[in-house]
């Protein structure tokens, strides 16, 4: 709303707002302004505003005397009356049609001006008031007229309304007169002046000392009560009542209705609801109750919550309460929204007891209901902290739906922080109580909700907001005494504030940390420089660690490091900062087989791990004689599968086979199956008796060939016999 007012401040800032009316459009409520100059503004919903200008009115003549609005077919029309006559303006084309007041009154009726317009609920019929007192009931398009009825009132017109749409309700000063569609009219008398209210099934009259309710009969009422009557729920009711005097005609009237009984007794259950009377409501349940016990059929659930609806209604009409609902309203209003409006007049204990006996799901009923109550009651100033924080647990607990957390926010909203501390300790969820902790200013008790909670999230939350509004030395001190905060501050430093890591691990005198962040560091560094300087922090912080394998094994990184940076003037790479094996692997697959076999003995490369590196470098570098030769150069300490992996590797079946003879037995058959040699897997696997391996080559055999298949199946056979 706040916002629909400021977009039309902006379109009619140059002017004044005259007028302003609400009106129910499709997507919601609606809200339409009239200026000084003749301009309408409206928007279609005040939750999603969009102003729109309905256009130029002025031209039309005058100053706009009357206007309302009116919604059908998913479009908002505006009807105006100057001097002229009525307007009606469609919004989505912007294009006025007039129809002169000659077309709407009779010849001797001469009307200069409509004093007041009136639109029926269901937008289909409208009711104008002229200046000479008389009243114009028809369609809203204006083609077909009703009535039009001279009112003989000479004093203004205060208001004027319909009436469902039957009958247009008038009203001036003391005097109330009803014109129905057929100019049928009654009058009422009052003490004193009266407004008028429309309601969806009637009129609400309001004095000063009264408050009456002016509508239609309803349908089932009048079916019941007519005199004369012939309806079967009149039958009913006349049964019921000699029942209850002992006299035979019951069954006389019973047989009159016992053909449409179940019709009957849902309209007198029906015709209880509209009453307001007790007695005539006792008088309809009772017909209907007696009903019920000649009819097999009907099903008692509409009985049972016309009665507790009944209860409601009547409780709420009550002089104390005040809200004098029809079953109308009731009915499209909904319960919920009528427990809203006894809370907003804080009838607390009334709200309870109508949930409990519409039987309203608790999180949606009492609890609800509390969580008002309670909001309501921390706003209290006159009563203890103590008093409060109990009675509100005790008449709450842990009900469901009910947030202790929002009703702390509303004593914090009141000033009373310390009350709101206490109804957090009720809040059994922590993501609930960490925050509104952190906003009360109390950071210890939120780190410590947090660390209990084991949420790792809420404790990173806890540990930020303390980090963003304490000094530094403050903040480290708050999390030191809990391991928990600082693992993970220490956690998020890692990955976010690598300087911050450090000057906790100095703090500490965590060597071993320190150099590991000095190592860390050393890899983030493209300056080759700053790097050994890293690499000789990390060192010094072993050693002071006492760590000596670390900080060996630092040292050699050193001088391998220092050793890169030598040898990248020679081989016109960048090496700096490879690993060991790679920079043995740029060596070899550079031919320089000796500085590769120094580094090798200087940094005591296995046998195993030098054979891998020179094979992938030979067969990388495609010089398979040399690799022959390298395989005979003597005993493979790694074996020769190798050999063949590399080959195949870069498709050289015909290289791969040379080292199939130096193939340890038991991985023959599987290298056999690598080069696609399956008769002699298979012969080898026979030869070496071996079940195991023919099952897994029954498992390669392509399904074409049944006759290797056939030949696995049956040594497989023999050798299990």
């Amino acid at each position: 709303m706040a916002w629909f007012i400021y977009m039309i401040c902006l379109e009619v800032k140059d002017t004044k707002v005259v007028e302003a009316k609400f009106f129910v459009s499709y997507s919601g409520t609606g809200i339409a302004v009239l200026t000084s100059t003749n301009r309408i503004f409206l928007v279609n919903n005040i939750v999603e505003p969009k102003v729109r200008q309905i256009s130029e009115i002025p031209r039309y003549g005058g100053q706009i005397e009357c206007w309302c609005l009116v919604h059908c077919d998913r479009e908002t029309r505006v009807i105006l009356s100057n001097r002229d006559g009525i307007f009606v303006i469609h919004q989505s084309h912007q294009t006025a049609t007039h129809i002169p007041f000659d077309n709407l009154f009779t010849r001797h009726n001469k009307v200069f001006t409509i004093v007041a317009m009136a639109v029926s609920g269901n937008n289909r019929h409208i009711a104008l008031y002229t200046d000479t007192g008389h009243l114009y009931m028809g369609t809203i398009d204006f083609n077909e007229k009703y009535c039009e009825h001279y009112t003989n009132m000479k004093e203004p017109l205060e208001n004027i309304a319909w009436c469902g749409t039957e009958a247009v309700i008038c009203s001036w000063n003391s005097t109330v007169m009803v014109i129905g569609r057929t100019a049928e009219t009654i009058i009422y008398t009052y003490d004193g002046p009266v407004h008028l209210i429309t309601e969806i099934d009637g009129v609400r009259v309001l004095s000063g000392s009264s408050h009456e309710m002016i509508q239609k009969v309803p349908n089932v009422v009048q079916k019941i009560f007519r005199i004369n009557s012939t309806d079967p729920a009149s039958y009913l009711l006349e049964a019921s009542k000699q029942f209850q005097k002992r006299s035979h005609k019951a069954d006389s009237y019973m047989d009159l209705v016992k053909d449409k009984l179940d019709p009957a007794i849902k309209a007198c259950i029906d015709g209880a609801g509209h009453e307001f009377d007790f007695e005539t409501q006792k008088l309809l349940m009772r017909a209907a109750k007696f009903g019920k016990g000649f009819s097999k059929t009907i099903n008692p659930e509409y009985y049972v919550n016309m009665c507790r609806t009944l209860r409601v209604l009547n409780a709420v009409r009550h002089p104390a309460i005040g809200i004098p609902l029809t079953y109308t309203q009731f009915t499209i209003l909904t319960s919920q929204v009528l427990l809203d409006r006894l809370v907003a007049r804080r009838h607390y204990y009334l709200s309870i007891q109508i949930a409990r006996h519409l039987q309203l799901p608790e999180i949606d009923g009492e609890s609800r209901i509390l969580a008002h109550w309670a909001c309501y009651k921390v706003k209290q100033t006159q009563l203890d902290k103590e008093q409060i924080a109990e009675e509100i647990a005790d008449k709450l607990g842990y009900a469901p739906g009910v947030s202790y957390s929002e009703i702390a926010r509303r004593a914090a909203d009141c000033g009373r922080k310390q009350l709101a501390i206490k109804l957090i300790d009720y809040e059994p969820r922590a993501h609930q109580q960490v925050p509104l902790l952190l906003t009360l200013g109390e950071e210890r008790a939120a780190l410590r909700k947090a660390v209990e909670s084991g949420n790792t999230d809420l404790v990173y939350t806890v540990i930020l907001h303390l980090r963003e509004n304490m000094p530094l030395g403050d903040f480290q001190m708050s999390i030191m005494h809990c391991p928990l905060a600082m693992a993970l501050y220490i956690k998020y430093c890692q990955n976010h504030n690598r300087e911050t890591l450090r000057d906790i691990y100095n703090q500490y005198d965590d060597f071993h940390s320190q150099a590991i962040w000095f190592i860390t560091e050393s890899y983030q560094r493209k300056n080759t420089m700053s790097r050994e300087a890293l690499l000789q922090s990390a060192q010094e912080n072993f050693k002071l660690a006492r760590n000596d394998t670390n900080a060996a094994l630092t040292e050699e990184q050193i001088k391998l490091l220092r050793y890169q940076r030598s040898m990248e003037d020679v081989l016109k790479k960048p090496i700096v900062g490879k690993p060991l094996q790679d920079t043995v692997k740029v060596l070899l697959l550079r031919n320089e087989y000796k500085l590769a076999d120094k580094l090798r003995s200087e940094y005591k490369i296995s046998d195993r791990r030098y054979w891998w590196l020179r094979i992938q470098c030979l067969a990388e570098q495609g010089v398979w004689n040399e690799l022959e030769k390298f395989s005979k150069s003597k005993k493979s300490p790694i074996g020769y599968e190798p050999f063949i992996d590399q080959c195949l590797k870069y498709n050289e079946e015909r290289e791969a086979k040379k080292y199939l003879p130096k193939v340890r037995d038991e991985l023959k058959v599987k290298y056999l199956v690598k080069l696609k040699m399956m008769n002699e897997a298979v012969q080898t696997a026979i030869e070496q008796k071996d079940v195991n391996a023919l099952t897994y080559l029954l498992g390669q055999c392509e399904t074409t060939d049944r006759q290797l298949i056939d030949k696995i199946n049956m040594y497989i056979t023999s050798l299990k016999n």
